[in-house]
C-alpha cells in the first residue's frame, strides 16, 4: 500500500500533502511520543490524536512516511509546516485509533 492510498482507505483527509508516496511497510499505535520512537518502524505511519509538531519529529527521526491524526483533533499550523519541511504526509479521519488501527492491519497482514 502506498501513503497515497491512506485517504481513502480511511476515510480521510490529507491535510500535508508533499510526501514520497512511498510503499508504507508498517504502523504504529500510540499516544506517548517516547513510546513511539522506542517502537515505531521505518516508512510506517503513526496513528495518534497527538496533533502537534513534536509528533513531526519523532517521525522523521524514525523515517516514518505518514501521522494519521484521529477523532478529527486540530492541526496546528507549525505542525503541518514542519510535516512539509521533512515531506511527511499528515491525515486527519474523524475515526479513533482502534477502527483506523485495525483497518490498516486487516490491509498489511493479509
Amino acid at each position: 500500500m502506498k501513503t497515497s492510498e491512506l485517504a481513502n482507505i480511511l476515510e480521510a483527509t490529507c491535510i500535508q500533502d508533499q510526501y514520497d508516496d512511498g510503499e508504507i511497510s508498517g504502523a504504529y499505535t500510540s499516544d506517548l511520543l517516547s513510546d513511539a520512537m522506542a517502537n515505531a518502524s521505518e516508512n510506517g505511519v503513526l496513528i495518534t490524536i497527538q496533533a502537534h509538531k513534536n509528533t513531526v519529529a519523532v517521525a522523521s527521526l524514525k523515517d516514518l512516511a505518514a501521522i494519521i491524526i484521529c477523532n478529527n483533533r486540530p492541526i496546528s499550523d507549525d505542525m503541518i509546516t514542519a510535516a512539509r519541511e521533512e515531506g511527511i504526509a499528515i491525515f486527519l479521519t474523524s475515526e479513533n485509533q482502534f477502527t483506523v488501527s485495525g483497518k490498516l492491519y486487516r490491509i498489511l497482514n493479509p
